[in-house]
């Protein structure tokens, strides 16, 4: 199957999820899978609409977000290509519990729950590489709990900077996203996000230049993560 420019199968089968499936058993998935272009600021799907299967990311970035009567937001997590949502409210059958709103012009596909259970069915070791991703998506937000109940401000937004593949001063980091969605990823307000990163230049520990962060004192920034 192919849709706009991408083969279906050619995608799913890079995915860890997909990534044992015999050609056929990838065109059945694929045949039960949408092609969604989501231009940047479009929302994907909002709170308490249907779950009918999982989007996977091809190109773009999509944030999950909760959204309070009032507007305000909690961004809970960002995510980019080869990254997949919405795969356990999938099997609990129950509506969406955040909202997903694209921060880039984004390609989307999405696997229908029939076609998913149909493979769990069919094969046990796709059940358990199911689960397996479940976990995972589970153990990272126990960590972000963990953050944001025992670190500081300053050590998340160190951790942040620090997750990359950095190894010396003069290493830069690319910030994915714009600061406001940043720090509510890190459970931050934006004031207190900006206040972070003046305080780190200022000690010349980084240097900042729009969303380029340039690491000039690594060991030091290890030494306040803790």
């Amino acid at each position: 199957m192919t849709t706009g420019k991408i083969k279906v199968q050619d995608f799913l089968s890079k995915l860890p999820l997909f990534n044992e499936l015999a050609p056929q058993e990838l065109d059945n998935i694929a045949l039960a899978t949408s092609e969604l272009h989501v231009a940047r600021g479009e929302t994907v799907f909002h709170r308490g609409d249907p779950c009918v299967g999982f989007h996977t990311v091809v190109y773009g970035q999509v944030k999950l977000a909760f959204v309070s009567p009032q507007g305000s937001e909690k961004v809970v997590e960002i995510i980019g290509p080869g990254h997949s949502f919405g795969e356990a409210l999938m099997f609990m059958e129950k509506p969406y519990i955040v909202t997903a709103q694209a921060l880039a012009d984004s390609l989307l596909l999405h696997v229908t729950k029939t076609a998913v259970f149909q493979e769990l069915e069919r094969d046990p070791k796709f059940a358990r590489k199911m689960l397996a991703g479940l976990s995972r998506r589970l153990h990272g937000l126990i960590s972000d709990v963990e953050a944001y109940s025992l670190s500081s401000g300053t050590q998340r937004v160190i951790g942040y900077l620090l997750k990359g593949d950095l190894h010396q001063d003069g290493d830069q980091v690319r910030l994915e996203v714009s600061k406001t969605v940043l720090a509510s990823r890190l459970n931050l307000t934006p004031e207190h996000f900006s206040r972070i990163l003046h305080d780190l230049s200022a000690h010349g520990l980084i240097e900042v230049n729009g969303r380029e962060v340039k690491i000039l004192d690594i060991e030091k920034l290890r030494l306040y993560q803790g």
